[in-house]
């Protein structure tokens, strides 16, 4: 099956990102026709302005609905495309120049209906976006599900950087009217009627995550709140290993308590713990800085996913 590329970007007040993953998309080196859907989900702060001054360099359309959630405006991109398969991503996101290239080669030499890529951090990133990038993706803060080869388990694609075909979505009828892990719910059900899914390891992106440190909470804390409900609609994709970042708060709190009492072996632990990530961190991104922000991030995400999770469990 010859592919036609559909890319599809719901955006909510953010014409500036959208100018910059325009201009990454100007940049591949992918020689085939592909489209580009820019869904306009009630913004305030339009971005039609800057689709304009891409209208002759890229096959772009432009659509203005009323504010209903990403979930829903891909929705309505991939019922507006013209291609077999479509590309979804997050308007905070940069695309190198390969992108499409390796989706396309990957996609030839092992099609599936469904695949997902990686994120990374491009080099002009802040401090903090490159710490938040590491405590997401690190296979010893998130066990590399976000996108590592040797992650653990079958890989589930995220909606900022994803593809599916159109057969695979009209199947599906694509994300539900949820507010958090929609994504996730949609893997499972493409599974459930027996698509296959892939990490396309070379097709990363950029991912800007525009955030502060109270918003990466509130974030992961809505991904802890998710998994409860994940679990109990998908009982076969429970996992011990979900309860981690609960365990482990509750683990620090004790162990602040026990050294109060001049009992440090459990902190000890826990110290150790952060000297991997600064370390990690440091070789991975060869920055001090970064390293030390780091162990900030990853105690602001085990904290959000933590509590998040507690709180759907026991509500």
């Amino acid at each position: 099956m010859k592919l036609n590329f559909s890319i599809i970007i719901p955006v909510y007040n953010r014409p500036n990102e959208i100018d910059e993953l325009l201009d990454s998309l100007t940049k591949q080196d992918f020689q085939e026709e592909f489209e580009v859907l820019i869904i306009e989900d009630g913004s305030t702060e339009k971005c039609d302005v800057v689709v304009e001054k891409y209208q002759e360099i890229l096959n772009i359309r432009y659509f203005f609905k009323e504010n209903s959630g990403a979930g829903n405006s891909r929705n309505f991109g991939m019922q507006q495309a013209l291609g077999n398969y479509f590309i979804i991503l997050d308007s905070d996101v940069i695309l190198p120049s390969h992108y499409l290239s390796a989706v396309n080669n990957q996609l030839k030499i092992n099609f599936t209906d469904a695949f997902g890529g990686p994120d990374a951090a491009h080099k002009s990133f802040t401090l903090l976006q490159k710490a938040i990038n590491y405590s997401m993706t690190s296979l010893l803060t998130t066990g590399g599900i976000r996108g590592k080869k040797n992650a653990v388990g079958t890989f589930q694609p995220r909606s900022f950087n994803m593809g599916m075909s159109k057969i695979a979505f009209e199947k599906t009828q694509g994300f539900l009217a949820m507010k958090i892990a929609e994504d996730i719910d949609l893997t499972f059900r493409l599974w459930q009627h027996g698509f296959k899914t892939q990490l396309i390891e070379a097709a990363f992106v950029y991912h800007k995550r525009r955030t502060s440190l109270k918003q990466f909470f509130n974030q992961t804390f809505q991904f802890g709140q998710a998994r409860p409900f994940l679990n109990q609609k998908y009982p076969k994709s429970a996992k011990l290993t979900y309860w981690f970042p609960s365990i482990f708060i509750i683990g620090f709190d004790i162990s602040i308590f026990l050294l109060i009492f001049g009992f440090p072996e459990l902190v000890s632990i826990y110290a150790f713990y952060f000297l991997l990530i600064f370390l990690d961190s440091l070789f991975q991104n060869k920055n001090l800085k970064v390293a030390f922000v780091s162990i900030i991030t990853t105690f602001t995400q085990f904290c959000g996913y933590g509590l998040g999770f507690l709180k759907s469990k026991l509500t």
